[in-house]
């Protein structure tokens, strides 16, 4: 999908720290550190604002992205997001117990996840779904047989995740994105996060646009690239990029605030 934007714009696709080819040092997993190490990554490659695109926790990152540096950010796709709500599949609440790190050394071999990359290239090739599942599976378990990157993933899922669900929600700050342009899509047979949690965002936030991928679960860049990659160029024709300066950030806070927190802030 990335390949097929890059024909028309500039594309990066960063792994987070941690995260795919990326070191893992000891350190911050937040989101707010992951934010910020996408704006330095930005500042050192001198591209000052950008359409952020974020799929699952990095939805997540792209909102905690827009809510620190609103000034850096030109337009918001949010793709299958986490940070919309509670629910979330019970194998991401399961990986955030204690305990589970020499679980996943023990299970996380060479030949099993090579195993599964190749099963799920074969069922793909037949057009069997659940073969993009694996696929993402094998590509997320690869780096987690490095102890580093197996700490940096639980640091990020903790920070999010508990055995109750997502602990982390951005639905108090929706307002903000009112001024800015956003598209939501998800895939409608997604059982990851719930397609509810999209629906109700749109809702949430003033002027956005929602759009579901009919044949597409929670990996909508690998099960659907055209349809998604259609979608974020209508979004970016479509509509004219946002601009928030530094000056006019106060007053959008203010502007939707709680009496009761405005009160309090001033009292501080």
């Amino acid at each position: 999908m990335a390949q097929s934007l890059a024909s028309e714009y500039t594309v990066i696709a960063p792994d987070l720290i941690g995260h795919g080819d990326s070191a893992a040092p000891r350190g911050d997993y937040s989101l707010g550190a992951h934010a910020a190490s996408i704006r330095d990554l930005l500042a050192a490659i001198g591209i000052d604002r950008a359409t952020i695109v974020g799929h699952s926790l990095g939805g997540g990152v792209a909102m905690q992205f827009f809510y620190q540096f609103p000034q850096r950010v030109e337009r918001l796709a949010l793709i299958s997001s986490g940070g919309l709500g509670r629910e979330v599949t019970p194998t991401l609440r399961t990986a955030a117990l204690p305990g589970v790190s020499p679980l996943l050394a023990l299970t996380i071999r060479p030949r099993l996840v090579g195993a599964l990359a190749q099963s799920g290239m074969r069922l793909r090739e037949r057009g069997v779904g659940v073969g993009v599942y694996l696929q993402a599976a094998a590509r997320a378990l690869r780096p987690l047989q490095s102890a580093g990157a197996r700490q940096a993933f639980l640091h990020t899922l903790r920070s999010v995740i508990d055995v109750h669900g997502q602990r982390v929600s951005a639905t108090d700050r929706l307002y903000l994105l009112e001024s800015l342009p956003t598209m939501i899509v998800w895939g409608e047979r997604d059982n990851t996060i719930p397609l509810e949690h999209g629906r109700a965002a749109h809702e949430a936030i003033p002027h956005s646009r929602f759009r579901t991928l009919a044949g597409a679960a929670h990996f909508p860049h690998l099960e659907d690239p055209d349809g998604l990659s259609q979608l974020l160029r209508e979004f970016m024709r479509e509509t004219r990029p946002g601009a928030i300066e530094d000056g006019d950030w106060g007053a959008i806070l203010a502007r939707r605030s709680p009496p009761s927190r405005r009160q309090s802030g001033a009292a501080a």
